[in-house]
């Protein structure tokens, strides 16, 4: 019997201190509401990002994981870098898939006048054993 006598008043005075913390405590000062966290954007905006922007790219943590604005604003900008790089890649390709076809089949720059292109005798005339051109 004294055990149940001990709990009954070991729970009252947990009860009674709990009651008078909720109530009591209503003069102190509550605790301020923090601003959550921001993505100040590291990524630089007047240069192409490189490696060592993105390895430096930390986002802010929230209660269940990052934010989804700030990945999605950060993926964004690196989604449009990479498809400004690609355009690019693919417009210099291109010229120089131009300039080398060009090269290839445009007019040789090192052959003299009435020269036959490529080994070929000039068109009208053909190939002539080297004894038959000088009168034997």
């Amino acid at each position: 019997m004294r055990v149940f006598w001990f709990l009954l008043l070991t729970m009252a005075v947990v009860v009674a201190a709990v009651t008078l913390a909720v109530v009591g405590g209503g003069g102190s000062a509550v605790l301020q509401d923090v601003e959550p966290e921001r993505l100040t954007d590291p990524l630089p905006a007047n240069r192409p990002v490189g490696r060592a922007d993105i390895e430096a790219l930390r986002l802010p943590m929230s209660v269940r994981g990052y934010r989804m604005t700030d990945v999605d604003e950060a993926l964004g900008r690196l989604g449009a870098e990479l498809a400004e790089r690609d355009a690019r890649i693919a417009e210099l390709e291109t010229a120089l898939a131009g300039a080398q076809a060009t090269a290839a089949g445009g007019p040789d720059l090192f052959k003299r006048p009435g020269e036959p292109l490529n080994g070929q005798p000039p068109s009208g005339q053909e190939a002539r054993p080297a004894d038959e051109e000088e009168g034997r």
